[in-house]
């Protein structure tokens, strides 16, 4: 089977429509369906069928992109290799950190990668769902993303995930709150208050949730805001309560929130770094898992 067709294979079952395969790799999407027409002739089994106006992976089709994987591993330690004969050692990985890892992991992750020569990185913040993670890692190296403890989304998938930092959620509360004398709250203490929490469906309201579930309580969520240093601003100000991550939320000066543990509630998010097979096969992607995990390591520490 043509290489660059079982490439095209993989992109439709990582990205999820030929729209976006054509996007990703500068084709048509009638270009895009007729090089899968071709492979599945060559395979002698349909590896796709209609759905809709789009196109989904048969059986066969997901089978061909499991073992499609080690041959273009392969192929990405071949590259390497001639990399490597021309000079160029490691190059360039391309990160994507959700904010508020970048803010806590990633000046240090870029003065690691500076102490070795040949290493560039080429990094940028976005937040991601779950299941946006895949689309995601088909075009950059390295994902750095984030979920309730309670959930294990990228179990059985092609990704591979490297563990990280279990980061406790805590409640933040503006310093002059009555509860921030207290050594930790529970959530039956603050039923009358209103929750500043992230958009529906994204990491940290999953945990809101899944804590309200296990208490049988139902936080009143005021407003939804995505970025935490808006929140902080937010909760500092008196406009309501939020969970925050205990190490990247700034409450350094003790002048502005108290973060406090939540009592008697397990409530953490998992940050993970999660990358394609293919792409954990090159020495300089390994590299910067074995930096960022370096990193966490030292952030805990730190913690305490």
């Amino acid at each position: 089977m043509d290489v660059r067709r079982l490439r095209i294979l993989r992109e439709l079952a990582d990205r999820g429509s030929v729209t976006a395969v054509a996007a990703a790799l500068n084709y048509t999407p009638s270009a895009v369906s007729q090089q899968l027409k071709v492979l599945s002739r060559e395979a002698g089994i349909a590896l796709t069928v209609p759905d809709g106006r789009g196109l989904r992976l048969t059986e066969a089709g997901t089978a061909v992109v499991a073992g499609a994987e080690d041959v273009l591993a392969a192929l990405g330690r071949l590259d390497e290799t001639l990399a490597g004969l021309r000079e160029r050692p490691l190059g360039t990985v391309r990160v994507v950190l959700f904010p508020s890892a970048a803010r806590l992991l990633l000046p240090g992750l870029l003065r690691r990668a500076a102490a070795h020569e040949g290493l560039s990185l080429s990094c940028r913040d976005l937040d991601l769902r779950p299941e946006e993670v895949p689309a995601a890692a088909a075009g950059v190296d390295v994902v750095v993303t984030h979920h309730d403890e309670r959930l294990d989304p990228f179990t059985g998938g092609r990704l591979r995930v490297r563990p990280l930092l279990r980061e406790p959620l805590d409640v933040a509360l503006p310093i002059r709150h009555p509860l921030a004398a207290r050594a930790e709250v529970g959530l039956d203490d603050l039923v009358d208050e209103g929750w500043i929490g992230v958009g529906v469906g994204w990491p940290v309201d999953d945990v809101l949730r899944s804590v309200g579930l296990v208490t049988g309580t139902t936080p009143q969520v005021v407003q939804r805001i995505n970025d935490f240093s808006v929140t902080e601003e937010l909760v500092a100000d008196g406009h309501g309560v939020a969970l925050l991550p205990r190490y990247s939320t700034d409450h350094r000066d003790g002048t502005r929130l108290a973060l406090r543990p939540l009592a008697g509630v397990r409530a953490a998010r998992l940050v993970h770094a999660v990358a394609r097979a293919d792409a954990v096969e090159r020495p300089a992607v390994r590299l910067v898992l074995d930096e960022l995990a370096a990193e966490a390591d030292a952030v805990r520490a730190r913690a305490g």
